[in-house]
């Protein structure tokens, strides 16, 4: 009925897409007036425009920038400016860059047809000519030393069209289309442009981003990966030097060093989302301005945005260090005991399995399903188990028994669990030890209690009313919550072991290459390098692969990436699958979703999935299928979801004698260069379904002829996106091409949430072993199990986002002072702030139960002064009269204070300087409260 509702107001009022294309077409007209007009220009005047627009930007800012420089320099100049005052300057300072952001909308808004048609017109000069010459600047001068494709010969620079882009020598050869200069003003809007693979994504990403690099506030470039930051750093880079503009990229430098602070100060920055993030975080670490690298974050667009802010949004960033006790572990004594329990399990559950197939055949549905749901509950990853609910009616059985033990909240349910050693919950990734695993792994122990938490309230109880004096008492607490923290780090230990073993597969979750452990990226199939897993699984997954278990960490500082990227005054993004997630951009990022139309009609063939019972059955399917397309010469992509399927692709491709490429986490150095290839005549290429993004396959001579590139997928992604990614790999720019996905009732996506309906149907058709079903019904069914697994995860996201905040609202605080701190332009604010709000604190706190005498106290505790008024003052003086009276009187000994600090440290300073300067460049000086000491390092100058 929605459906029909939503088709009849689209029949009516339009789609979304057709009203947002309507609203940008008289942009687009304005700049194909102002295309032509460039085209009688000399190489010089279409350069001097970039000028002319910088200058044009700068007069429509200048009433408020002078303002800013004029109130900048009154606080410079004004030494001993009152509190108040000082405060309410950078009030006034704050409001004025508010309406600069505002007319700066406006202002590029106004040149935007022009700047536009300026950039398309540079790429076609680019195109038509192999060089440009022009009258040269120095910074032509100064890139010709490092730029091989720019020369200076006397007064002139000739720039080649011809560079080097991702070590590879390119041609330039693009001009925009319209649909690209769509997609570019909705970049400028800070919309999501969604284009699909092939239409040009990177060129799309020049027209905003030379628009908003004339502003000089810096413009940030993210992509998914290094390689790609750097190569489209390279390619589009002579685009926007040709005008002046510089261009740099963060992931050619070292963190924190000089060269990444400059690549930061240029006007287009690009990066991996990553280096951004920990760049943030390791700026809001510094411990002077000169280890800074960031500027205020003005204006990203972030490519791939799909996977940027959605996918790799699960994870926060996390900078960590050492941890006392970090080298004490645990993991390599408790294994034993882990691999003992797993056995043990391994060996229940498949005597369970036997005797449930014995009793289900004789008829006994009840207690044979019982001992199938157990074996569910003990192992669900077990293969033998997977296999025997793909036969008919087996997994009907299991599902009744399930719904009947989880009926009444799990009442029953203890009796499923009785006989397991633990419990797997495959949906949330949790497990449980039961009494039996308990018992087993402390049967060797002379403590039966070897992994019982003590029930502290209890045993504290019992403490207090023992016949002993005070200082055993404390003893005795002593011990208990020594032995409590023991047993909770024990039982931290064996869950994670138990988790590493059970619900963690080498070569799907993570690989282990040069005796260490990776983390593959679910959704991309890259390995996530510096990442390791928190809370101890890691170490529990290096104790389980016998490799060295690193030291504990802390976590020094950390941000999610939607926290992140919020930061932005303006935020824009491109990928070619972003309309599935259209609700959750806009929840989380405010970020409207556009769909531009392809520049050329598609016509991929994208056909029904094929669906199998097993998965043996499927993945013979897909080698024949490979081994038909082939003999075609059509050029096969074939999408995996682990490096574990494409190692076992790639075995029995071998036996078939089929030549191939394998990219997966082990190999994704050489991504881009095989997924270029990928393209050739009778070329097979097996990858993660994520891979190679940003590299355009290109179809090799005689390949459109025989049908073009066929994507095989050998399982469906548990989003939408990612097989819409995949399959979006083939027909690119109107090319010919196919795509096919193979299903099994065994793939994990199946299994966990969509099997039930699809099982059913094969058992009433009475499906037999290697027959296949292709119906529309299958593939929505399918769709439908990945809709429940991106609620799921967009669930997981938001929970995160939403524990995040709370901590962003502080961080925003902290980071905020911090930084005035290093600076020091608004620390006597802030200080000033500060003591009023405790202040404040403070009066209204003892005002209200009128404790004069706590009053008195907590001045002291907190300030080290006495009440500056009286008992009846403190009485009958409201609470903001009160306050500010308290605050003036502190204001006043915090004065005396700092005069008094500053007399006492600056005649051992100057001796210092005076005597020892040639040796020292920095001094510390120690502050003290009597209690804390903190050691300040300064600069002897």
């Amino acid at each position: 009925m929605i459906n029909f509702i939503n088709g009849l107001a689209g029949k009516i009022f339009g789609s979304k897409a057709d009203r947002d294309i309507k609203e940008v077409m008289p942009l687009v007209e304005k700049i194909k007036v102002e295309f032509p007009k460039l085209a009688s220009l000399s190489h010089d005047q279409l350069r001097a425009k970039s000028d002319d627009f910088r200058k044009r930007i700068q007069d429509f800012l200048k009433t408020e920038n002078d303002e800013i420089a004029s109130i900048r320099e009154k606080i410079e100049n004004t030494p001993d400016l009152d509190v108040h005052e000082k405060e309410n300057l950078y009030e006034r300072i704050d409001k004025l860059e508010e309406v600069i952001k505002e007319k700066t909308k406006e202002i590029l808004l106004e040149i935007l047809p022009e700047a536009f048609a300026v950039v398309k017109e540079t790429a076609k000069r680019f195109t038509e000519n192999d060089t440009l010459r022009v009258t040269a600047t120095q910074m032509d001068r100064d890139l010709s030393v490092h730029k091989q494709h720019i020369a200076i010969e006397g007064n002139y620079a000739v720039w080649s069209s011809r560079w080097i882009a991702g070590g590879t020598e390119i041609k330039w050869d693009m001009v925009h289309y319209d649909v690209q200069l769509i997609g570019g003003i909705a970049l400028h809007m800070g919309k999501i442009a969604e284009m699909g693979t092939g239409e040009g994504k990177t060129l799309v990403g020049t027209l905003p981003v030379y628009l908003n690099a004339l502003t000089g506030k810096g413009v940030h470039l993210v992509t998914v990966n290094n390689y790609l930051s750097r190569r489209d750093s390279e390619w589009m880079g002579p685009l926007f030097e040709f005008h002046g503009i510089t261009v740099d990229c963060i992931d050619n430098h070292q963190p924190n060093s000089e060269a990444r602070r400059k690549a930061y100060l240029a006007d287009i920055t690009y990066g991996t989302n990553n280096e951004f993030g920990f760049d943030y975080l390791r700026d809001n670490m510094a411990r002077s301005p000169e280890d800074l690298v960031q500027r205020k974050h003005n204006y990203a667009i972030v490519d791939e945005v799909d996977s940027v802010l959605i996918d790799d949004a699960r994870t926060p960033l996390i900078i960590s260090g050492p941890t006392p006790k970090g080298d004490k572990q645990e993991f390599t004594e408790m294994k034993p005991k882990i691999e003992r329990l797993i056995q043990a399990q391994r060996n229940y559950v498949n005597n369970a399995l036997s005797e449930s197939k014995r009793l289900l055949k004789e008829g006994k549905e009840e207690e044979g399903g019982l001992l199938l749901y157990r074996s569910q509950r003990g192992l669900p990853k077990n293969k033998a188990h997977i296999k025997y609910l793909s036969e008919p009616g087996v997994k009907t059985i299991m599902q009744k028994t399930e719904n009947y033990y989880m009926q009444d909240q799990n009442k029953e349910m203890h009796k499923v669990d009785a006989e397991l050693f633990f419990v797997i919950d495959e949906k949330t990734n949790s497990i449980e030890l039961t009494e039996k695993g308990i018992d087993l792994i402390t049967g060797n122990s002379d403590d039966t209690e070897f992994f019982v938490l003590p029930d502290m309230g209890t045993k504290v109880a019992e403490i207090e009313h023992l016949h002993v004096d005070d200082h055993e008492k404390a003893k005795k607490k002593e011990e208990l919550m020594r032995d409590f923290a023991i047993k909770s780090e024990r039982i931290h230990t064996i869950n994670q072991l138990l988790k590493a073993y059970t619900l963690f597969e080498l070569d799907v979750e993570y690989v282990v290459i040069e005796n260490k452990v990776k983390i593959v990226d679910e959704q991309t199939g890259r390995i996530m390098e510096g990442r390791r897993y928190s809370d101890g699984l890691h170490q529990a997954i290096e104790a389980k692969e016998n490799v060295k278990v690193e030291a504990a960490t802390q976590t020094y500082a950390t941000i999610t990436l939607q926290n992140y990227f919020r930061m932005y005054n303006k935020l824009a993004g491109m990928t070619g699958t972003a309309e599935t997630e259209a609700g959750e951009f806009w929840d989380i990022y405010k970020l409207d979703v556009m769909v531009i139309p392809t520049n050329r009609p598609i016509a991929r063939n994208d056909r029904e999935d094929l669906v199998y019972k097993t998965a043996r059955e499927k993945y013979g399917a897909v080698i024949e299928e490979i081994v038909k397309l082939t003999e075609q010469g059509r050029p096969v992509l074939v999408g995996t979801t682990s490096v574990e399927i494409s190692e076992l692709l790639s075995r029995m491709l071998k036996m078939k004698n089929i030549k191939h490429n394998v990219l997966n986490a082990k190999l994704h150095q050489r991504e881009a260069e095989i997924v270029a290839g990928a393209g050739q005549k009778g070329a097979v290429t097996i990858a993660t379904n994520m891979a190679g993004r940003g590299t355009d396959i290109k179809l090799g001579a005689g390949v459109k002829e025989v049908g073009g590139l066929a994507i095989v997928g050998t399982e469906r992604h548990e989003s939408r996106r990612v097989d819409r990614q995949l399959r979006g790999r083939a027909g690119r720019q109107g090319d010919p091409g196919s795509s096919q996905f193979f299903v099994s009732l065994e793939d994990n996506l199946m299994r966990l949430f969509g099997g039930d309906r699809m099982t059913k149907w094969m058992d009433r058709l009475g499906h037999k072993e290697g027959e296949v079903i292709q119906h529309s019904v299958m593939t929505k069914s399918i769709e439908r199990a990945q809709k429940k697994v991106e609620e799921n995860n967009f669930g997981t996201r938001k929970r995160l986002l939403e524990y995040d905040d709370v901590m962003n609202s502080q961080r925003e605080v902290i980071y905020k002072r911090r930084r005035h701190a290093l600076y020091g332009d608004r620390l006597s604010v802030d200080i000033s702030n500060m003591i009023y709000d405790t202040c404040e604190s403070v009066v209204e706190q003892y005002r209200e139960t009128k404790d004069f005498e706590g009053f008195k106290i907590e001045l002291i505790r907190t300030f080290s002064v006495e009440s500056p008024v009286t008992a009846e003052e403190f009485a009958s003086t409201n609470t903001p009269v009160l306050s500010e009276k308290v605050f003036q009187y502190l204001e006043e000994k915090y004065k005396q204070k700092k005069d008094f600090s500053a007399e006492r440290a600056y005649p051992v300073i100057k001796q210092v300087y005076e005597n020892e300067g040639q040796s020292f460049e920095n001094i510390v000086i120690p502050f003290s409260d009597g209690i804390k000491t903190l050691n300040v390092v300064t600069n002897l100058k």
